[in-house]
C-alpha cells in the first residue's frame, strides 16, 4: 500500500518546482518493477491535472485511509515531494460595506504548542492549497501515521522537502554524511516533553481500549 504525493505548485511565482512529478513517477516505476507492488495498491496525488489534486484534505484523507485499511503483516510506503516549511500562511479577510472583499495574507511561524520542538516551532508540509487550507503539521502527521499505524505493519516514509528532519516527530535521526553508522537519539530533542507527549498518547490509547472493552 503506497501513497505518493508530488507537488510542483504550477503557476506559483515564486515557489514553483519542476521535479516533484518526476520524483513520484520514478518512485512508482521503481516500487512496481523492483519490489512488485501492484498499481491498484498505489495512490498518487499530483497537481498535473491528471491525478487526484494534492490538497490538504486529499493528502490527509489518503494517509488516514491507508492506515485504516492496513492489517498485520502489511507494508506501507509513503513518499512526499514538495515544499516543507516552518511558516504558516495566515489569511485575514476584511469585509466593509463600502468596498469590495479584501484578502490580506501574511506569513507567521507555526508556534509549537506541545513543547516537543527544540527550536519552539513545528515543521509542516505545504499542500497545493496551503494558501486557503493551511499547512499539515508534524503533530498531525504523528497522530495519523505514527500513532495510527496498526500493530504488525511495517511503514517507510520518505519526505523530500525542506524542514523535514522531524516532520514525523520521531526521536531518532540518521545523517547520511558518513558520520553515523546507525540511528541515534536526536541530541536536540526535548526528551522530557517527548516522554510527556508519548505518555499522554499512551494513556489516551489505554483509556480508549478500556472503553471499547466495556462496550462489548
Amino acid at each position: 500500500m503506497l501513497v505518493l504525493v508530488g507537488i510542483n505548485y504550477v503557476g506559483d511565482s515564486p515557489g514553483e518546482l519542476s521535479g516533484c512529478w518526476n520524483d513520484v513517477l520514478n518512485m512508482k516505476k521503481y516500487i512496481m518493477d523492483v519490489h512488485g507492488f501492484e498499481e491498484d495498491n498505489i495512490v498518487v496525488l499530483m497537481d498535473d491535472g491528471n491525478h487526484t489534486e494534492p490538497t490538504a484534505r486529499n493528502i490527509v484523507n489518503a494517509y488516514k485511509t491507508v492506515m485504516a485499511e492496513a492489517e498485520d503483516g502489511d507494508a506501507i510506503f509513503l513518499h512526499y515531494s514538495g515544499h516543507g516549511t516552518k511558516v504558516s500562511l495566515i489569511c485575514f479577510v476584511c469585509i466593509d460595506t463600502t468596498c469590495d472583499l479584501e484578502l490580506i495574507c501574511i506569513f507567521l511561524k507555526i508556534r509549537d504548542d506541545d513543547g516537543d520542538e527544540a527550536d519552539g516551532y513545528d515543521e509542516a508540509l505545504c499542500p497545493r492549497d496551503f494558501q486557503s487550507a493551511g499547512m499539515i503539521r508534524d503533530d498531525d502527521l504523528y497522530d495519523i501515521l505514527v500513532k495510527g499505524c496498526p500493530d504488525g505493519v511495517h511503514m517507510v516514509s520518505l519526505m523530500d522537502c525542506c524542514h523535514s528532519g522531524t516532520i514525523m516527530d520521531l526521536p531518532y535521526i540518521f545523517r547520511a554524511d558518513g558520520s553515523q553508522t546507525e540511528m541515534i537519539l536526536d541530541p536536540d530533542l526535548n526528551l522530557d516533553a517527548f516522554i510527556q507527549q508519548i505518555s499522554g498518547k499512551l494513556l489516551e490509547y489505554v483509556q480508549k481500549r478500556i472503553a471499547e472493552r466495556a462496550g462489548m
